[in-house]
Order: structure tokens, then C-alpha cells, then sequence
């Protein structure tokens, strides 16, 4: 059939269209529509988190176990004080350090399709154990920039004037075959000093800094590096540098403590200026499209996706995310609560 000169539409899509504006809460499969959708939850109606407009500015993603991604959101709000930031701390499944591998690729996807669906244009994945695990198989699966964090081995060498370099990280970082190869690329004459430190991020999680726990693990875990002789001392998990000052304290003035949260923000920062010219729409992020077997959705007031820092969620305590937030300088950012749904 045609519709004014020249023009032909399909009968089906008139059918379609003619359907979908008698039935106004409905639309056909066959229709695209652009955005991501959430799946469908069972026995009652999903509740989507608001699909963000071409329109609107895109965002930097952020997520992280818990709160210690904080500490590189912080560095990347002092490198771009005007970009529309997002954070996710997946609290109710921290410590990350324990997990195995498979199981933290699937938290990875499950965030990163959250932070999509929100607007993300470039994802920086604030974990130095998630970076390990997932960020190879995030990089082959969506169609958008990714920003891992790792140990700096490297610059701490360098900044060393003994060669004595010592490693505070998860177990799960020092065991992963990522951190082998930095060892093996950086490091194969110099042997730093590699110490595991269980529980110690987990701690942080519960929010005491000065928990009498914390004091003890911290004291612990800093004895092997000052026998040691270190100097230098890298800060290889994003919850350690909210305890830097305890840190110190136990190692001593002379040792210089590195933390890659700034070098991380500089190479967002790279990235983000060569994304914004180029805003692809939220479909043609992800290479593959498959069902998420569940979704976290944000629970919040009507400006809980709003532009700028306004946007910290977290699956554990809010108070915990609140006070560390406030620690971290980023007293102006809103938090909100998510619940995982499963489909």
C-alpha cells in the first residue's frame, strides 16, 4: 500500500503501528526501539532503570568490588571535573580476592551491561583482581573502551633507589597469570617482595578504618616488607589506599607507598577524549548480545541517573559507601541502593 506520493510501507508495519496505538503499553518485537531492555521478571512487572537519550551526555563508568574503587573515581574527577560520572560498588559480593575466576567474569558482564544501559561510553574497571579476571573477556564481548588497574610494578623500580620493592595485594591478584606476565615483563631480576593480604580488603568493606582487626592485619602484613628493607611499596588493591595512613605509619616516613590511581585516570582521561567524538547508540555496544540471566536495578528518587557525580550505587551498606564517599572528598555524590533481580 502507499502513503503519499512515492512512498511504500509495508502492511505488516501498519498493523504494527495501528496495534501498538490502540495498545499503548505494548510494542512489537519485529519493531526495533533503541536502548537497552531489561529482561522480564517473573510473577510480577520489571521495573528498568531509566534508559538514558541520545541526547543526554554520556558517562564514565566506574565499578569496583566495594568502596575502594572510589579512590580512582576520586582520581578521575580531579583529572575531568566536568564528566558525568557513575559508580558501582558490588558490596554483596565482596572481597573479590577469593573468587574464582569464572564467577567474577560474570559479575564484570553483569555490571558493565548495567553501566551501558545507564550511558557509559568507557568503563574503567576499578579492581585490580577484576582487571586480572575479566577485563580480556569484557574487551571481547562489548564494543566500548575499557580501563583496567594493575599493580605498578614498573614505576615502583623505578622509584626505588634499593630495588627493594614490595607488593601489598589480594591473593587472587598475585596468583593471576596477568600479574605472572607484569612480574615476568618488569620484574624478573629485581624479586619483589609479593604479600597476600586476606581479609584485609574485606575489612575495609565493613567501614571501621580504625577497627582494632584492621590495625592487626595491617601490622601483619607490613612486618614481611620492613624486614625486607623495602623502600618502595605498591598498593596493589583500590581499598588499601584508604588505609595509606596506616600504611605509613607501620613502614615507616622513609618508605614511599605508590598507588596507580592517578595513572589510571590519566589513561581514562586519553581515552575519554577520543570517545566523546564518537557516540555510537547503546545497541551497537555489545558485540554479542546475550540475555543476562539477572539485572541489578537502582532504586532511587527521579534523580538517581542524573548528569554529573550523582550516581554511586551499591548492592551492600549504604551508610559504609556514604562515609567512604565523604572520606574520599565526594561529599556532593548521591547514593542509592540496587537490588539484584533474577529473571
Amino acid at each position: 500500500m502507499r502513503a503519499g506520493r512515492g512512498r511504500r510501507v509495508a502492511p505488516l508495519l501498519v498493523r504494527q503501528r495501528a496495534h501498538c496505538a490502540a495498545n499503548p503499553g505494548t510494542h512489537s518485537a519485529s519493531v526495533h526501539r533503541p536502548g537497552l531492555h531489561l529482561p522480564a521478571v517473573r510473577g510480577r512487572r520489571a521495573r528498568p532503570a531509566k534508559q538514558p537519550s541520545m541526547s543526554q551526555a554520556p558517562k564514565i563508568g566506574v565499578f569496583d568490588s566495594g568502596v575502594g574503587g572510589l579512590t580512582v573515581l576520586r582520581a578521575l574527577r580531579a583529572q575531568l571535573p566536568q564528566a558525568s560520572l557513575i559508580y558501582v560498588a558490588d558490596s554483596a559480593h565482596a572481597p573479590y580476592g577469593d573468587r574464582p575466576d569464572d564467577f567474577l567474569q560474570q559479575r564484570a558482564r553483569q555490571i558493565t551491561r548495567f553501566l551501558i544501559a545507564q550511558g557509559a561510553r568507557l568503563i574503567v574497571v576499578a579492581c585490580n583482581t577484576a582487571t586480572a579476571a575479566a577485563i580480556a573477556a569484557l574487551r571481547a564481548e562489548f564494543d566500548l573502551p575499557f580501563v583496567g588497574i594493575e599493580p605498578g610494578i614498573k614505576p615502583a623500580l623505578a622509584r626505588s633507589d634499593a630495588r627493594r620493592v614490595g607488593v601489598l595485594a589480594t591473593p587472587s591478584t598475585l596468583r593471576s597469570a596477568k600479574f605472572r606476565a607484569l612480574l615476568h615483563t618488569h620484574a624478573a631480576a629485581a624479586e619483589p617482595v609479593l604479600q597476600p593480604c586476606p581479609g584485609l580488603a574485606d575489612a575495609v568493606e565493613r567501614g571501621d578504618l580504625q577497627a582494632p582487626q584492621v590495625q592487626r592485619l595491617i601490622r601483619q602484613f607490613c612486618a614481611p616488607l620492613r624486614t625486607a628493607g623495602c623502600d618502595t611499596v605498591v598498593l596493589g588493591c583500590t581499598h588499601y589506599p584508604l588505609l595509606a595512613e596506616q600504611i605509613q605509619a607501620e613502614l615507616g616516613p622513609q618508605v614511599h607507598l605508590l598507588d596507580t590511581a592517578e595513572p589510571v585516570a590519566r589513561q581514562a582521561t586519553r581515552l575519554w577524549e577520543q570517545t566523546t567524538a564518537q557516540t555510537p547508540e547503546l545497541p551497537q555496544l555489545m558485540r554479542k548480545r546475550r540475555a543476562a540471566p539477572s539485572f541489578l536495578m537502582p532504586l532511587g528518587g527521579p534523580d538517581a541517573n542524573a548528569a554529573g557525580l550523582g550516581a554511586l550505587y551499591t548492592n551492600g551498606d549504604l551508610a559504609v559507601l556514604r562515609r567512604m564517599a565523604d572520606l574520599c572528598g565526594l561529599q556532593d555524590a548521591a547514593v542509592h541502593r540496587w537490588v539484584e533481580v533474577t529473571a
